[in-house]
This record gives structure tokens, sequence and C-alpha cells, in this order.
């Protein structure tokens, strides 16, 4: 108990000289070092000149009394975590009740026991070093995620670079993009990529889990669909085709690799001829929009990326004539959950592709995103949400 007492600040405030030199005495023998008032106002000036340790302070006391210091030691926030004891007598139970109410953490009675003055003195100094540890080690927590937070968002701001750029040239399409991922990095990656003399490749993914982890394999990714990776262009700089591009992703990213999958709907488009050429694993299906018609979902693919046994894919084709439009997703935007727990579905986005098709494309993305919102009803996201419309120009 006297190894908690040694060292410490003890400030003693009471108007009876005889009791200031007894709690002196008592608690110079456990190694406190102590320091007197003889009232309230003295007392102040001590405690804010230089907050002890632990303060012992008489209830009644001419002038200013003891109630009177506690409650404004506790309204300053810089002596508001200083202990106080009340002093008062043994029969004085409503000094007692006064001075908790004021803020005291505890009371010693006179005549004083001096067992009882240093077991309550030494447990209110333990209790105090160990808030002030929490405190700092609080600090510490909240400065680190700080830099965490920093950082992810730093993170965010790259991987948005990632996008497609607005504005950027594609031949003979035009294109916006919805992006909200469910953290403040996501698992969804997209792209409108030249594949030189007038062909494009589109292609949007969704790898498995969220966060950090996962927005790194969509940089990786991202990375491996670019011209000179040797994946989307041959040797001889041709487009390769959707399915082989599949197929080579999946042997560059088995499972083993990352601990972690992705589904992806990849395309490429050739302006001079029209020919959409496209092949998905495991994604939702780009859906193809069409003038007064329903959304037709281009289906043609075959299962997951990352499973590694050699998995082939089937590839479609399709003409696009001017006005045609392609809209890609990931599952977020299906899989958007009511309150009720309803899923959003395919059937509800086509309605809504069917209810926008007279919108300019970025009246078509908004539409789509307020719906979702909505529907969601400001829920949290459980998924990233993506969302990439194309429109094919004359």
């Amino acid at each position: 108990m006297t190894e908690s007492i040694a060292g410490a600040t003890i400030l003693v405030v009471d108007d009876t000289a005889v009791n200031r030199r007894i709690l002196r005495a008592i608690l110079e023998r456990a190694g406190a070092v102590v320091s007197e008032a003889p009232g309230g106002e003295e007392a102040l000036r001590l405690v804010r000149a230089a907050p002890p340790d632990l303060l012992l302070l008489d209830v009644m006391m001419p002038g200013m009394d003891g109630l009177q210091v506690c409650a404004a030691l506790k309204s300053d926030p810089t002596t508001s975590d200083v202990p106080i004891i009340v002093v008062s007598s043994l029969g004085e139970t409503a000094d007692r009740i006064r001075g908790l109410s004021a803020g005291a953490e505890d009371y010693v009675t006179k005549p004083f026991d001096a067992g009882e003055v240093l077991a309550r003195v030494a447990t209110h100094l333990r209790i105090r070093r160990l808030t002030r540890s929490l405190r700092e080690l609080n600090r510490e927590l909240t400065d680190r995620q700080q830099r965490i937070d920093d950082d992810l968002r730093a993170a965010a701001e790259i991987q948005r670079t990632l996008l497609p750029r607005t504005g950027a040239a594609a031949p003979r399409l035009a294109f916006e993009w919805l992006f909200e991922p469910c953290a403040t990095i996501g698992g969804d990656i997209f792209d409108v990529v030249s594949l030189g003399a007038g062909r494009t490749a589109i292609y949007v993914l969704d790898v498995s889990g969220h966060g950090v982890p996962a927005a790194l394999v969509t940089v990786s990714v991202s990375q491996s669909l670019a011209p000179m990776s040797g994946i989307i262009l041959d040797a001889r700089g041709e487009p390769s085709p959707p399915s082989e591009v599949l197929a080579r992703l999946d042997a560059e990213y088995p499972f083993e690799r990352f601990d972690m999958f992705f589904t992806m709907a990849y395309l490429t488009f050739d302006a001079a001829t029209g020919v959409l050429r496209y092949a998905s694993a495991g994604h939702p299906p780009p859906l193809l929009l069409r003038p007064g018609k329903r959304p037709q979902p281009l289906e043609e693919g075959g299962t997951i990326v990352g499973l590694g046994v050699g998995t082939t894919f089937d590839e479609g084709s399709v003409v696009l004539a001017p006005g045609d439009r392609l809209a890609l997703c990931t599952d977020g935007v299906l899989e958007t959950a009511s309150p009720a727990g309803e899923l959003f579905g395919g059937e509800r986005l086509d309605d809504v592709l069917v209810k926008g098709a007279g919108l300019a494309l970025s009246g078509l993305r908004d539409l789509i995103g307020r719906e979702v919102s909505v529907y969601g009803a400001g829920l949290p996201a459980r998924d990233d949400v993506s969302l990439l419309l194309v429109e094919v120009l004359v």
C-alpha cells in the first residue's frame, strides 16, 4: 500500500493546524510529499498553480468551505481529474454526502485512523494512475487510428485514379460510372482501355472480401490489364479474345496466391465493325440495352477467376448499333437490401433501365444510383456498389 503512496504529492486543506499536522505525519511516514493550505482560497491557488496527485479537503472551513472548493476544482478541466477525499467528523454524515455530491471521490472521518487514511489515499492514487494510463493509451490509439484513416483515404484516392477518367476518349463510345465502396477502399474495379486502331476493352471485376486486402488485389489485376502487360494484347499488338483474357487471369491469380478469388466481365469493341466480343467469369452478365426492348443479358462465360484448374470460358459476340447501351455492375448493386432484407435484384434493375431509357447516359447513371440508395433506405452497404454504363455513338 505504501508503495502506491510513496512520492505522491498530496495537499492537506484544513483550517485546524493540528488536523493538518496529524495528516501530514501519517502521509509522510508512507513516503508522500505533503503540502498544506489553511483555507479554501489558498487551496485553489495552490492546486491551480501545480495540481497535486490528491487532495485531502476539510468540509467545514470559514470563508470558502470544502464543498465550494470541490465544486470549483471539478468544474475546471485543468484540475477536474485531481482526486478529492473530503474530511468530516464522525457524525457528520450529511457533510460527507454533500462532498460526494460535489464531486469528491471519497471521505475520511475525524478522529483519524491511520490505516483508513492510507488505504483510501492509496486506492485513489492507484485509480488515478490507471486512469491516466488508460487516457494515454487511448490517445495513442486515437492517433494511430487517425494515421490509418489518413492512409486509407490516400489509398482510396489512388484507387480512384484506376477508374475511367472523365472525358477520356474511346472510339464511338461514351461512358458514365458510379463507384461507392462499402469501406474507405473497395474490392471493385472497372475501366475502359484503348487497344489501339479504334478498338476498346471494357471490364468490371469484383474481388471477394472488402477493405485493404481486396483493394490490393484490384490494383494488381488492373496492372495486369494494362495494354503493355501482355494479357489483353498479344505479341502482335492485337486484342486478345475475352475468353483468353479470363483464362490467363485464372492462371495468374490462383486462389492460393491471395486467398481470394474474383468475378469479372471482359468485353472488347471494334469501332470499325461495331462487333462486341464478351465473356464473364462468375459475374453478373453485362446487359445490352436497345431502344424499345428489355435489357438482354450477355451470359456467355464461365466460373469465377481463381480456381486455377485450367478453366475455359465461353465467348459471345454481337454487333452494336448507334444508340445501343451496355450496363455492367457488380453484385453490390443487385444485393443491396431493403430494411425488410429483400434484395434489389436483377429484375428491379431491368425495370430501372427501361424507365431511364430516354435519359442521357449521365441521367441514367444518376437514376440508378438514386433507386439503389432509396431501396437501401440509408442502411450501411454490405458490399461495394459499382456501375459502368456505355453508349455506342454514331
